[in-house]
């Protein structure tokens, strides 16, 4: 299993949020949390500008619809990394390919979040394929 990673989260559903961060460290990443999608948009304004100091995230997990900033806007902005969005709306096909080609991101998950083990597995074979 890959350790030692920062993975960003962004979710304002504060009990998700925790939870998931909690999850990721019991995996044994680093985790940089965000309350909602402007806060994540406004720490990227810091890391364009060069005024950030600190680990750089090298997976993100975020919401879609969030206060702010949505999950896709953000990943448009941050494609270097594997990105998986997480979403309790059911989105058609069209919805989905949008956010898999223009959004440039690797997979959008349902909530409820699937179980401990098949969540641990699903992300990181996105973050080994990436």
């Amino acid at each position: 299993m890959e350790s030692d990673l920062t993975w960003l989260i962004a979710e304002d559903e504060a009990d998700i949020r925790n939870l998931v961060a909690m999850m990721c460290q019991v995996w044994g990443h680093t985790t940089m949390t965000f309350e909602n999608g402007q806060k994540v948009w406004d720490w990227l304004d810091t890391v364009e500008a060069g005024t950030y100091i600190g680990q750089m995230p090298e997976f993100a997990l975020m919401d879609i619809r969030m206060p702010g900033k949505k999950g896709n806007e953000i990943a448009s902005r941050m494609r270097s990394m594997p990105i998986v969005l997480m979403t309790a709306f059911t989105l058609n096909e069209q919805e989905r390919d949008a956010l898999l080609t223009d959004a440039g991101v690797d997979q959008v998950i349902g909530k409820p979040l699937p179980d401990f083990e098949e969540l641990r597995v699903l992300l990181h074979d996105v973050k080994r394929v990436k």
